[in-house]
């Protein structure tokens, strides 16, 4: 344990390590995501309901909305308009019923009740509110608790305190300044009340080899020091296209609410690929379909390997 500890804590992170086993709680698990990253922790959270509590998402739509069509995601999904416009919850509502009943997706049932945060901002362009509301009539057709916050001028990123761009920006690095700790907010939101943010974090963030779950390059895990003996709660968070690297786990927020209330941070991350079996020239996670069929059920290949991460971090 003692060395565990050193290495968790003390240490500076400079090279991957495994992802450690940490007892972490297996259930009551909460994600959130920016953009491509926020369909994704929508995939996660209905696919797996059973272990997953509540989803945060900036600047996303509703589950399945391509339908396994990049012309889809383009458009109706992300800028609509009179011929090309968003699927109607209802609809993929029933869509989402057929995957459960055929056990692709946990029961739809596990979603009531749940909190939904959501977030889009007036100076956005490219995933439109109309896109957003719809994931929010979404979850309220099948009974969780949405909330939507869509006043305030930010542009298509995570918007944060101070990190980043100008608040009305849509640029690199797709964190947006605006005052508006979006981080904390949803994570109040999605896990009740909650201690107040570190000043100075006392956790560190280890960078692990996602290769032990068949995903290449690194991902990011912020552990508190209060975690490395278990029983803490984990919390998954998923990047937005053009956002790999360090920029997101380090400044969009989480890390320092994490550290003061037991919560470890899952960051994984997905590389640029100019396959031509696994097209993904952004590094964007797949919510139209490029990683193969079933991206959106629990058959889908990030989604086995986020659901991997989680059985590790929550192994003894």
């Amino acid at each position: 344990m003692t060395r565990l500890l050193l290495l968790l804590v003390c240490l500076p992170a400079l090279a991957a390590e495994p992802l450690p086993p940490l007892r972490a709680g297996a259930t009551g698990i909460t994600t959130s995501g920016l953009s491509a990253g926020g369909f994704m922790a929508v995939q996660l959270h209905v696919a797996h309901s059973a272990i997953v509590a509540g989803a945060g998402v900036v600047a996303g739509g509703p589950y399945d909305c391509a339908q396994g069509s990049l012309f889809t995601a383009l458009n109706n999904c992300m800028t609509p308009g009179p011929w090309t416009p968003v699927p109607a919850a209802a609809y993929l509502k029933s869509l989402s019923e057929g995957l459960a009943q055929s056990n692709r997706i946990d029961a739809l049932k596990n979603l009531s009740g749940a909190p939904v945060w959501l977030f889009s901002g007036t100076q956005d362009r490219v995933v439109d509110s109309t896109v957003v509301r719809e994931l929010q009539r979404f979850y309220e057709l099948v009974g969780a608790k949405p909330v939507l916050v869509d006043d305030r001028p930010a542009g298509h990123g995570m918007p944060t305190e101070t990190a980043g761009v100008a608040c009305g920006s849509t640029e690199a690095p797709y964190l947006n300044a605006c005052g508006v700790d979006a981080a904390g907010e949803l994570l109040k939101h999605l896990l009740g009340p909650l201690n107040a943010p570190a000043g100075k974090l006392d956790g560190r963030l280890v960078v692990f080899d996602q290769s032990a779950f068949t995903m290449s390059g690194d991902g990011y895990v912020f552990i508190p020091r209060s975690c490395v003996n278990g029983g803490c709660r984990i919390h998954v968070a998923f990047h937005g296209c053009r956002q790999t690297g360090e920029s997101f786990p380090r400044e969009a927020g989480y890390n320092r609410w994490a550290d003061t209330n037991r919560l470890i941070v899952l960051y994984p991350q997905v590389s640029a690929s100019w396959s031509p079996f696994a097209f993904n020239p952004r590094g964007c996670w797949d919510w139209w379909g490029y990683s193969g069929a079933g991206y959106a059920t629990r058959d889908g290949t990030q989604l086995r390997a986020v659901r991997a991460m989680l059985d590790r971090l929550a192994s003894k």
